[in-house]
Parts: structure tokens; C-alpha cells; sequence
């Protein structure tokens, strides 16, 4: 986990920083994408949905242009992975 996501573990407060790249508004998660995953694992395209507020479609928009940039080549999986 990221430093941010660790403090906010830590002191067992959800995180304050709305710039954070990994920030969500869903107080249930801390407000972390990353600590969603961890305390929930694997969740559907519903899920999502629900979490951020916005409809299955756009999360499924969002998962097909995701998609093809993996298949395509043009993601750094590596400066994705190291938040660098």
C-alpha cells in the first residue's frame, strides 16, 4: 500500500486528501480505492458503480478504453505499479 493509504490504516481515519489519485468518496473504504481493494478483493463493474457513484456503463466505458490501452501496448504497467 502506498504511505498515504498506511497513515490513514494507522490512525484509523478516512483519508483527508481529496487530490490523492487513489481517493473515492465512500467513507466504508476509508475513502481509498486501495484499501477498498484490499479489504474487499475482487468487486464487479456494480460494485464500482456504487462506490463511486456514477452508472455501470461508465465504469464499463472506463473498462474497455483501460483495456485497450493494455492490449495496445501504450500503458507503463511499471510507472503504473511504482505511482512514479
Amino acid at each position: 500500500m502506498r504511505k498515504c493509504c498506511e497513515s490513514c490504516v494507522k490512525h484509523k481515519v478516512s483519508c483527508p486528501v481529496k487530490s490523492c489519485d487513489y481517493w473515492i468518496n465512500y467513507k466504508g473504504d476509508m475513502n481509498c480505492s486501495l484499501i477498498a481493494v484490499e479489504k474487499n478483493g475482487s468487486m464487479t463493474l456494480r460494485e464500482v458503480a456504487d462506490r463511486l457513484k456514477i452508472s455501470f456503463v461508465r465504469v464499463k466505458q472506463i473498462q474497455d478504453v483501460a483495456l485497450k490501452k493494455l492490449v495496445s501496448g501504450n500503458f507503463d504497467i511499471k510507472k503504473f505499479l511504482t505511482g512514479s
